[in-house]
């Protein structure tokens, strides 16, 4: 007897579609009506209250993709953080958040928390016990993030989320870098899973969401808080984010593929200092990484120590030197000059960020074009004569 449980890839085709009841079109037909009736009807829709025809339908294919009850899309990555963040905290309250994240994550905490009398620890590494010595008695939240932007750290998932099942604490984790192809955190008891959607969901670097994915309960928490803060998203990029889902695991397993073979070539590269991906039987959590992930992910970092990165990436012909990650064209930054230059060099050199890092997010080329691209770029710029 056959499964009745449906594939990922049928999941991501087929889950939470529109039917086109009057031409019978395959796609999900796109409802731009930002006004709708309110009287003889079952549902009063309104964009901010997240219930219009595509925004439903797009919530419960991210709910069916993270094994979630529900789910709710908002305008950004952050939009779907910070509302969730504040849907459980209070005045009073304290939250512990992992110290290897991502920076508008860390910026929002030191900058925003305080103002509404919220306090916060960061942990002093990423281990299940590194989280319960900065557990206080107005903990509310635990926050994670794994594999972590930049470092590619790995967090144990079902440790922290047994930490705080057992202090009655509220579970989040940043599931962005994995994307839900590669690691569920639901299926191993994490309350909230946040994801910026802009990347691996989008895929094509032409749009800008945010998601939560959650119990009906939970969903229904930040829901309170998000018809207040009205991070929702229009239509058409619903629409497109829609679009854009049905091909993510294909799309993830080709870069996951990519980013394995990028990773062991750098690893042979003599101008090439650390690599930093878990798919490498030498990285300290790999095992760890292997039990919780379905794929290593489409992210690692490395470190250029002998080599001007600025120059390097002046000098790179298909690779992009571009701000954001996970699209199908693969992207290069130097973390300290854009997704982690609001933190002080301080907190930077706390976290392992050195000023040679580069994130390198691959895309669906051909590895051995991108692996050209490197090596010309690194011997453009080590043949160049620097004037006195």
């Amino acid at each position: 007897m056959r499964s009745s449980k449906k594939g990922l890839n049928t999941l991501c085709t087929h889950e939470g579609d529109l039917e086109d009841t009057k031409f019978k079109g395959v796609v999900s037909p796109l409802y731009m009506a930002t006004a709708y009736a309110f009287d003889d009807v079952d549902i009063k829709r309104y964009p901010r209250y997240f219930n219009t025809p595509n925004q439903e339908a797009l919530c419960k294919k991210l709910a069916a993709l993270e094994h979630a009850e529900a789910a709710l899309i908002f305008g950004s990555g952050m939009a779907a953080i910070s509302t969730a963040l504040m849907a459980f905290l209070q005045a009073g309250d304290h939250i512990v958040l992992q110290q290897t994240m991502y920076g508008g994550t860390y910026h929002f905490a030191v900058t925003q928390l305080n103002k509404y009398g919220i306090e916060y620890s960061f942990t002093d590494g990423w281990q299940v016990e590194d989280f319960e010595k900065e557990i206080q008695s107005n903990t509310k939240v635990i926050y994670m993030e794994t594999p972590s932007n930049p470092l590619l750290t790995i967090t144990d998932i079902a440790g922290v989320a047994q930490l705080a099942q057992k202090h009655g604490l509220v579970s989040m984790i940043d599931n962005t870098f994995a994307s839900p192809i590669n690691q569920n955190p639901i299926d191993f008891g994490v309350d909230v899973v946040l994801h910026s959607a802009t990347k691996y969901m989008g895929g094509h670097s032409d749009i800008c969401a945010g998601v939560v994915t959650a119990s009906q309960e939970h969903i229904d928490e930040v829901f309170q808080s998000a018809i207040c803060f009205g991070g929702s998203l229009s239509e058409y990029t619903v629409w497109l984010l829609e679009r854009s889902i049905k091909t993510m695991v294909i799309r993830v397993k080709a870069q996951n593929d990519n980013a394995l073979k990028m990773a062991e070539y750098l690893v042979g590269n003599e101008d090439v200092g650390q690599v930093y991906y878990p798919g490498l039987e030498t990285h300290p959590d790999h095992e760890l990484a292997k039990s919780q992930m379905n794929g290593f992910g489409g992210m690692l970092s490395f470190e250029l120590p002998s080599v001007d990165t600025s120059l390097f990436f002046k000098h790179l012909k298909l690779i992009k030197p571009v701000m954001s990650l996970a699209g199908v064209e693969s992207t290069m930054i130097s973390p300290v000059t854009t997704s982690h230059a609001l933190m002080s060099p301080e907190d930077r050199k706390k976290q392992g960020i050195k000023d040679s890092l580069i994130r390198f997010s691959l895309g669906i080329e051909e590895i051995d074009d991108l692996i050209e691209d490197i090596e010309q770029a690194i011997a453009k710029v080590k043949s160049m004569t620097i004037p006195a």
